[in-house]
């Protein structure tokens, strides 16, 4: 975030700032601050507003700067949406038209910053009980005072290395009580725009779940900040962070936001709460479990249960032998799956994994709350960090991640097939058709014959939109989602528990869920 000091700040700053400090940044439906919100200042906050606006607009294009060729005249371009600006005015008009919404939100932190500044002095007092380590933090008015100090490093350092093969891509969430979420909002904005970081961080009452990307130097100057942070120093270690070849280019933007939950399960913390999760156990207990589990003649009667927490399109292409992957679109929905499948949890130990670990700890104790399980445990770390440790243990084909890469690869197996042939396939690509944001798996043959949306809806509408621009708005309506139970109820048979998942034709950070359904069986394509 930018300084807290305002060229003109004056008695009346507390007024400005006050009418901004209920503004909810994650609700992407907020009106325009050209209208109804600047209408509604008078002239000395109109100023304050000017101001924010002014400084969140200069930082964004600031993150968006990249060292020029040295044989340019100019020191800098800009890069933004996949496109290259070689001169400031392309890169500003560019900002205004198209990211309007960003700059809004970015302005509103400003000025929720200012806030927190106006209100430090009232707020301090002798008789406060609080954490002396968190007041000094939460109540410094600068910010700044709280990034790493870069001055040793020239811009190209922290910039260079930011492609998909040379940079880092840092995957964290931290559960802990955190008072002052709007604070952590302005601070984490302002140090990822220092370090020139993209990705998103969400943050809640209940803690901090965080990917983003950058150059090696940058990350590693974001793990050092976050280790000596006086909130997350008791609660992160180093290895709390996993690591993956990437960068900036991952991700398309900067999203940080304050939210009820860090990862959205769609049940309030004080409910089901993180602090009572099942038995963490680390990648080498987790593969022996595994093992004796697989060891097993019958596993379909075993009192033993891997459970899959991911959506069914991270599982599809990529899962551990012998699990139960539910076939859900959103973590969201894991609540329900369990409430209309507690007879198949009956009596059993359950053995838990998601993408990083944050899924399994509130998984885990909605599991542990309806009090039927014999036993629940987790895997800590995730499938991250057993691959870490095991590239060819129990967990096969690709690990889906929640960024434009799509997918890790730390072995050879291919578990999921193309939609349209059935051959092995599990490269996704987005539907082709610009309003769906659903995945698809579709090998280079059938690419090449068109076959690229997601469901025969889609390519029809694609179709009829490339025949008639005109008409090319259309509400999404595919097959794919229309056809999927929210909650799919498990069949029993003979009191056994369903068969282990095979591959199934045709079937998000950590973070928010971007993709649905991938897509249903289609036809073959012809021979001909």
């Amino acid at each position: 975030m930018p300084s807290s000091t305002s060229p003109d700040q004056g008695d009346d700053l507390e007024a400005c700032v006050l009418r901004f400090s209920d503004l909810d940044l994650k609700d992407t439906s907020l009106i325009n601050p050209s209208s109804s919100i600047k209408a509604e200042l008078d002239v000395s906050t109109k100023k304050k507003y000017s101001f924010a606006k002014k400084k969140a607009f200069a930082l964004f294009v600031k993150t968006k700067e990249l060292p020029a060729p040295p044989s340019e005249y100019k020191e800098k371009w800009w890069k933004c949406c996949q496109q290259l600006f070689t001169d400031q005015t392309s890169i500003h008009r560019h900002v205004a038209t198209q990211h309007a919404d960003e700059i809004y939100h970015e302005t509103a932190s400003v000025l929720k910053q200012l806030t927190v500044t106006s209100s430090t002095s009232k707020t301090l007092k002798p008789a406060d009980k609080r954490n002396p380590f968190k007041e000094d933090l939460t109540h410094n008015h600068e910010v700044s005072a709280w990034l790493p100090d870069i001055s040793c490093f020239s811009p190209d350092e922290l910039i260079s290395g930011q492609g998909n093969g040379e940079g880092e891509v840092l995957l964290y969430y931290c559960y802990c009580d955190l008072e002052d979420p709007d604070w952590i909002c302005a601070w984490q904005t302002a140090l990822c725009q220092h370090l020139h970081l993209t990705g998103k961080v969400r943050i809640a009452t209940e803690g901090i779940n965080g990917t983003v990307g950058g150059s090696k130097l940058a990350t590693r100057l974001y793990v050092e900040v976050m280790l000596s942070c006086p909130l997350f120093k008791d609660y992160l270690c180093k290895d709390d962070f996993k690591t993956s070849k990437g960068g900036a280019c991952c991700f398309p933007e900067l999203r940080v936001g304050v939210f009820e939950e860090i990862v959205p399960m769609g049940i309030s913390p004080s409910k089901i709460s993180y602090k009572k999760p099942g038995i963490h156990l680390s990648p080498g207990e987790f593969h022996k479990e595994v093992e004796k589990f697989l060891s097993q003649a019958n596993q379909e009667e075993s009192d033993t249960i891997l459970l899959d927490c991911r959506n069914f399109y991270e599982s599809k292409i990529g899962r551990f032998q012998g699990c139960l992957a539910p076939d859900i679109r959103k973590f969201s929905y894991f609540p329900s799956y369990v409430d209309e499948n507690l007879e198949l949890f009956k009596e059993k130990r359950v053995l838990m994994y998601c993408t990083g670990g944050i899924r399994c700890e509130r998984g885990s104790a909605y599991l542990k709350a309806k009090g039927v399980c014999k036993e629940v445990f987790q895997l800590k770390g995730g499938i991250h960090k057993y691959l870490e440790e095991f590239p060819a243990g129990f967990y096969k084909g690709k690990l889906f991640v929640f960024d434009e890469r799509y997918a890790l690869s730390f072995n050879s197996d291919i578990v999921s097939e193309c939609s349209y042939c059935g051959a092995p396939w599990d490269q996704y690509k987005l539907c082709s058709t610009p309003q769906c944001r659903q995945l698809v798996l579709t090998c280079p043959a059938c690419q090449g014959q068109g076959f690229t949306a997601c469901c025969v809806t889609c390519q029809d509408k694609g179709s009829r939109q490339a025949a008639s621009p005109a008409q090319s708005s259309f509400k999404e309506e595919c097959e794919c989602t229309a056809r999927r139970l929210r909650a799919p109820r498990e069949l029993l048979q003979q009191g056994r528990l369903p068969a282990s998942p095979e591959p199934r034709p045709g079937d998000d950070e950590d973070g928010p869920c971007l993709h649905e359904r991938p897509h249903l069986p289609f036809p073959k394509p012809s021979q001909s």
